[in-house]
């Protein structure tokens, strides 16, 4: 079988004609898909049983992995928000060590016969503290991360070009396995700041790693719900953090408090997650350690009708520059950030959910249902997404509940505490909206530096608006906290008509390339040459899929709606 390594290694960036193939190109190996020698070595019909025997071995050996560290990188990430009810705020200071919650919430009640005392003065004066600059401090530890994230995250997919994709992610992991449980440690605001930025910088490789994988090894509807199965797990990380908190309250010890065990608990569990990425997660179909040489060529020829290609390890400015001028690249960030401006709600949930007058540990098991209602959403919407082909229109009906939700928080009285809970639980329906648009985004962009550009943008994006978004909870807004819900209920509703505008866009290209006229096509006639097993150097043919070419260059790609 060809592989890449047979191509003549011209690294001249210079496409020029074939003097023994009138009208045809001849091109450089960089600048073809990497998947391109694998396609060349398999000129065959695809069998359709074949194809669907290899796309569930293929879900057996990625999407497990690729489910669990999706949960464990979202259950690190959330641990700042179980952490707020189970003692960081103290940590947040440096003071009161070992004065366990109960305590400090005791001198919210009016004093009626107590002997003041020189420490009771002293709780007090660190309470009122405490009340008033917690918020502040808190919110920056949940900004910070998504600044750090923010930075990076062009980095991050730049070296998952440049490195394979899945030891790339591994080390990232590793070093946020590190970096969480050293959370422990932290005695101030400054230590916490630290950790929190490494873990933002980590953090940027993974959904976009996972984007590149999904576009590799499956087809675009496939993606759909292989995007969906992936996210999905942020429910369930929700639900197991809530149970993991719920039992850190029963650990009783004299140094070490709840949310630190937290801390403990989850850094070990991604330790694990990152040395098991390195030694079984595959970087490419074209080298999948669990595929037969046959089954890595139909593995390629079966996402050849994506007509995007596995991936380049080339940089092309071009490309890159084409991304930004592609206004459907700046719609599909508008609406991530906009759309994550309301995500804040992930770490300020436990803190809303306790204002409503529940327990500590009723809290604890109460946020445990934002899980439940994740996973059944994403399952249901990505699969009608993909059966229908709308995901558009499902992404929109998906994010309708949202308003109903932002509206009944803001309008039911603060006693129906019932009622405020199940508008809170409504409010994670749409969540659904934001997967499809991920998945779309991805399987709407061709040629791999243009969607690697794309993906850091739309990625940058949903971090500006999860770093804008915790400034919204001030304490002057507590308890009912109008303000924000206005402001995320205005945005629940700017998405719903993007994603409108959106499809309009591509509608309105589809059409545009259905009504060109039809003329020769110099991409038709590409070759690349090759040393075959005698030595003796060939020409081969490379198909228009696997010339990395861009959505725009490829005049038959289609935009899926």
């Amino acid at each position: 079988m060809g592989t890449s390594s047979e191509y003549d290694e011209k690294h001249s960036d210079e496409k020029h004609l074939d003097e023994k193939h009138p009208g045809a190109i001849e091109v450089s190996v960089d600048d073809v898909d990497t998947g391109a020698a694998v396609a060349a070595s398999g000129d065959m019909e695809l069998d359709p049983l074949e194809a669907l025997r290899l796309r569930k071995k293929i879900d057996r050996h990625v999407l497990p992995l690729m489910c669990v560290l999706y949960w464990v990188q979202y259950m690190d990430k959330t641990t700042l928000g179980s952490s707020a009810i189970l003692g960081i705020r103290y940590a947040l200071f440096g003071i009161i060590r070992g004065t366990n919650s109960e305590t400090i919430s005791s001198l919210e009640k009016p004093l009626i016969s107590r002997r003041i005392s020189t420490r009771y003065l002293y709780l007090q004066l660190c309470y009122s503290f405490l009340t008033n600059m917690f918020p502040c401090r808190y919110n920056w530890l949940g900004t910070v991360f998504y600044l750090s994230y923010l930075v990076f995250e062009f980095p991050q997919n730049l070296a998952l070009q440049r490195f394979p994709v899945a030891k790339w992610m591994s080390i990232n992991i590793f070093v946020w396995a590190i970096a969480l449980s050293t959370h422990a440690a932290c005695k101030n605001f400054a230590g916490l700041m630290v950790v929190r930025i490494i873990l933002g910088m980590c953090e940027g490789s993974i959904t976009a790693g996972f984007l590149v994988v999904t576009s590799m090894f499956y087809t675009r509807k496939e993606q759909t719900v292989r995007v969906g199965y992936w996210f999905l797990m942020n429910g369930f990380a929700q639900i197991v953090a809530g149970f993991i908190s719920f039992g850190t309250l029963h650990i009783k010890t004299d140094k070490f408090e709840p949310w630190q065990w937290l801390m403990i608990i989850t850094g070990i569990l991604t330790f694990i997650v990152s040395a098991s990425f390195w030694f079984l997660f595959p970087d490419s179909p074209t080298t999948a350690w669990f595929l037969t040489p046959h089954e890595r060529t139909v593995a390629v020829m079966r996402i050849k009708v994506n007509q995007t290609g596995l991936e380049n390890k080339r940089f092309k400015k071009d490309q890159m520059m084409e991304a930004f001028a592609d206004p459907k690249t700046w719609l599909f960030a508008l609406f991530a950030a906009l759309t994550n401006i309301p995500n804040s709600l992930s770490n300020q949930k436990p803190l809303i959910v306790n204002s409503f007058g529940f327990s500590v540990i009723q809290t604890t098991l109460l946020t445990c249902v934002d899980g439940v209602v994740e996973i059944i959403t994403i399952s249901t919407g990505v699969n009608v997404a993909a059966r229908t082909g709308q995901r558009a229109y499902t992404a929109f009906v998906w994010k309708a509940p949202e308003v109903l939700g932002a509206i009944l928080i803001n309008t039911l009285s603060w006693n129906n505490k019932i009622g405020l809970l199940f508008s809170l639980w409504v409010t994670g329906v749409g969540t659904t909206g934001f997967v499809i648009t991920l998945s779309w985004q991805a399987a709407v962009t061709a040629g791999h530096t243009k969607r690697v550009t794309t993906n850091a943008i739309m990625l940058i994006s949903y971090c500006i608006g999860n770093a804008v978004g915790p400034f919204m909870w001030k304490q002057q807004y507590k308890p009912r906290n109008h303000i924000p819900w206005l402001i995320i209920g205005i945005c629940y509703v700017v998405c719903m008509v993007l994603l409108l505008i959106i499809r309009a866009v591509l509608v309105a290209e589809n059409k545009r390339r259905d009504a060109e006229p039809k003329v020769e096509d110099p991409y038709d006639n590409v070759y690349v040459e090759r040393l075959s097993p005698d030595g003796v150097t060939e020409k081969i043919k490379v198909d228009k899929e696997f010339l990395d070419l861009t959505d725009r260059q490829n005049r038959d790609f289609r935009y899926v709606l």
